[in-house]
C-alpha cells in the first residue's frame, strides 16, 4: 500500500501505470480543487503543464511531457482518487503543508517489527481489516 506525497507526480505514475491506484491508500496533496470542477481541472491541467501549456497558476511542469489527447487520463485518475476518498487536500481545511521530496511512502509494517511490538501488530491487524474493507491490495509477502 502506497501514500502519496505529490498529486502531480502521483497522478504521473498511476496514469503510466507504474503504480496501480488499487495500491494507494491515499495522496496528501498541496492542492484545493475538485477535479469534476471543469474551471477548477483546467486550472491544474494548466499549471502542471498538460499538453504543453506550462505557465499556468503553479508554474509546475509534471505533465509538460504529455499531450492534450491524454488530459482525460489524469482528470479520470483524479476523480476516481476523489471518488474513493483517496485524495486529501489539508489545504481545504486551512492547513498549509510544505513540499516533500519524496513521491510515495510504503505503508508496510516488516514482521520483524510486529512481532517485537505487540502493540503495532494489534494496530496493524485492525488496520488490514479496514484495507480490505476499502479494497486496498495487501502484499502479504512483504518481510
Amino acid at each position: 500500500m502506497k501514500i502519496g506525497l505529490s498529486y502531480s507526480r502521483c497522478v504521473r505514475d498511476i496514469v503510466d501505470g507504474r503504480v496501480d491506484i488499487d495500491d494507494v491508500l491515499v495522496i496528501i496533496a498541496r492542492t484545493d480543487f475538485d477535479p469534476h470542477d471543469d474551471q477548477q481541472w483546467k486550472d491544474i491541467w494548466d499549471g502542471y503543464g498538460g499538453g504543453q501549456t506550462f505557465g499556468g497558476p503553479f508554474n509546475n511542469p509534471e505533465w509538460m511531457e504529455y499531450p492534450a489527447d491524454d488530459e482525460h487520463k489524469f482528470r479520470q485518475v483524479s476523480i476516481e482518487l476523489w471518488e474513493q476518498g483517496k485524495l486529501h487536500q489539508p489545504r481545504k481545511f486551512g492547513a498549509r503543508l510544505p513540499g516533500r521530496s519524496e513521491i510515495w511512502l510504503e505503508a508496510v509494517l516488516p514482521s520483524s517489527e510486529l512481532n517485537r511490538n505487540p502493540a503495532a501488530k494489534d494496530a496493524w491487524d485492525k488496520f488490514q481489516i479496514v484495507a480490505r474493507l476499502t479494497n486496498i491490495k495487501l502484499d502479504d509477502t512483504y518481510q
